[in-house]
């Protein structure tokens, strides 16, 4: 079982920089051993894959609409994860979703857990 909660959203100008923090609380198996992602959601519009990390924090992968200016990474003391965002478009407005699974896919149906979201909001 674990807990997801994402922090670090909030209301920022076209080209700014935000870091997204998710916090896991995980009981039963150690956070190091999930695979971690982040998916983003903009009204309207179907579930979006953003990153994901594999659980030996090795293998990262980006989607290629925020590739060279979103970055994952995981803290396995901290049992977290963080999606450093920069150059940040109006199109990357969305509520931002951290999730936990087995593998690191694009796909949102191969996580298990999810947070409830954060907002981001890119807007002069």
């Amino acid at each position: 079982q674990v807990q997801l909660v994402e922090s670090g959203g909030g209301l920022v100008q076209p080209g700014d920089s935000l870091r997204l923090s998710c916090a896991a609380s995980a009981s039963g198996r150690t956070f190091s051993s999930y695979a971690m992602a982040w998916f983003r959601q903009a009204p309207g519009k179907e579930r979006e894959f953003v990153a994901a990390i594999g659980s030996n924090d090795r293998s990262t992968y980006h989607a290629d609409s925020v590739k060279g200016r979103f970055t994952i990474s995981r803290d396995n003391v901290k049992n977290s994860v963080y999606l450093q965002m920069s150059s940040l478009k109006p199109e990357d407005a969305a509520i931002y979703y951290c999730a936990a699974g087995n593998f690191a896919t694009m796909a949102p149906r191969t996580y298990v857990y999810w947070g409830q979201g954060t907002q981001v909001t890119v807007s002069s």
